[in-house]
């Protein structure tokens, strides 16, 4: 077959029909197209983009599965490596990381591995594959401390070494950030995020939620009174941080954090449910990340209009391509190169209004990002009465606070080995936005992967030495 440069286009909701529902956006592909997207992979012997998956996924190895419609073994090629195969294949940032690294890229479009991915896993959700299996009881036990990808990651592959682990988990559905921070638009909660979660509970794992570590219990608890043999730390980073302008303590000021949640997670995008949610006519969302993304097409989408408000231009968006595209077509406004001063506010304290100045871009940052400098004389006021904040999260200090010995960074993070997640806590370890900060799905599942295997290795060592 000749090799075809372009990658088979994928079917998506019409733009001015998805800006008024939160059906998902991307509709897959069909068996047909699979198929023959895999066929342009060129299965090569030193796969790059192998190197560039966080959790190093045998993609020439699943992909070869699809080419022969051989779909269980593909299913189950990519279970050896991912326990959340159908929400990577959604929300990676994958031109960033597999398929920026794909040979076939180098001349035309690179595969559209993200795509085949989330093919793969709906095919088996769909069709009740069993791709995994529990591994023969050793006998340790490990909790898990946050029910998000880095703790499902962590527990998944602890549980396929024959560990017992149970998931401690502080709200009241497990899936952390899957469920509470990303729109059901991008990423639906019974069909893609409920399903990988009972994958996880397949394995024996053991998920107790409304259990707040460092407040309901201590780690001291777990290992004193519940005996567990090693802790694993996965508690997300859902602390907002602010700009500290005037007029940030108004009503309709909030973080992008509080808006998802109340949203995604109280399900205020239904009319059947009455949440207690407001949105304004004209919503600002400050910010030009993915959760920026999120948060403005929610609001769009529940019937404001809405814009983002970025101090840097377009090129310098760190949200995904994808996201930024699916926003302008939806009629999100973006006003780039402009930075708040002030939220205005009436007598009762209700915004009326956003003060911004307008940006130039002067020399490169330690980000690599050209620095943003305000131009003298570009006040100007935002026409708003609702305002969004996405600027970043930092780690609850909850646990670090309640656990001596666990130290933290000046971010508020804790401290872990980057290859291992090992904390300064004896029998401790760590990983995703609890260490990193605020960062993507995928980096926080490899970072539960490479804890999983350092627990296994230290629990194993003692084991011998006990012995």
């Amino acid at each position: 077959m000749a090799f075809n440069p372009v990658r088979v286009p994928i079917s998506e909701q019409d733009p001015k029909v998805r800006a008024h529902n939160f059906d998902e956006v991307c509709l897959g592909y069909t068996e047909e197209e699979a198929v023959l997207e895999a066929g342009r992979c060129l299965t090569c012997k030193a796969p790059q983009c192998v190197l560039g998956c966080p959790v190093n996924i045998n993609i020439p190895g699943f992909i070869a599965h699809l080419k022969t419609k051989n779909f269980e073994e593909a299913a189950k090629e990519i279970a050896k490596f991912s326990a959340l195969p159908a929400v990577c294949g959604r929300v990676c940032p994958q031109e960033k990381q597999c398929e920026a690294r794909c040979v076939v890229g180098k001349k035309g479009d690179a595969i559209s591995i993200g795509k085949l991915e989330r093919f793969t896993a709906d095919y088996a959700a769909s069709h009740g594959f069993k791709v995994a299996e529990p591994g023969k009881p050793n006998g340790k036990k490990v909790a898990v401390i946050g029910a998000g990808p880095a703790g499902l990651t962590t527990a998944g592959e602890l549980a396929k070494k024959g560990y017992a682990v149970t998931i401690f988990e502080a709200l009241h559905k497990a899936g952390g950030v899957l469920v509470y921070g990303i729109p059901e638009f991008r990423l639906p909660k019974e069909k893609v995020v409920a399903h990988e979660v009972e994958n996880v509970k397949a394995l024996g794992v053991e998920i107790i939620t409304d259990v707040i570590i460092g407040k309901t219990l201590t780690i001291d608890q777990l290992f004193n009174e519940y005996k567990f043999d090693a802790v694993f730390i996965g508690s997300g980073a859902g602390l907002p941080k602010f700009m500290g302008i005037p007029g940030e303590t108004a009503n309709q000021c909030l973080s992008a954090n509080e808006f998802l949640t109340r949203v995604n997670l109280m399900r205020a995008f239904d009319p059947e449910y009455d949440t207690p949610v407001h949105v304004g006519k004209k919503v600002a969302v400050v910010g030009g990340g993915n959760v920026a993304m999120d948060a403005v097409r929610t609001a769009l989408r529940l019937g404001a209009d809405a814009s983002i408000v970025y101090r840097r231009s377009e090129e310098e968006l760190p949200a995904r391509v994808e996201e930024v595209h699916h926003a302008k077509e939806e009629g999100v406004k973006f006003e780039l190169l402009t930075n708040p001063t002030e939220i205005l506010t009436d007598e009762q304290g209700n915004v009326t209004g956003m003060k911004c100045v307008r940006m130039e871009l002067g020399e490169p940052d330690a980000s690599g990002r050209r620095r943003p400098q305000v131009i003298p004389n570009s006040e100007f006021v935002m026409d708003v009465d609702m305002v969004i904040m996405s600027l970043g999260t930092s780690p609850n200090p909850l646990i670090s606070s309640t656990t001596k010995g666990l130290d933290t960074n000046s971010h508020g993070c804790l401290i872990a080995n980057e290859e291992t997640g090992k904390t300064t806590h004896d029998l401790v370890w760590a990983g995703g936005d609890a260490v990193t900060g605020a960062a993507t799905v995928i980096l926080a599942m490899g970072a539960g992967k490479k804890a999983a295997a350092a627990i296994d290795e230290a629990l194993s060592n003692l084991n011998l030495k006990q012995n």
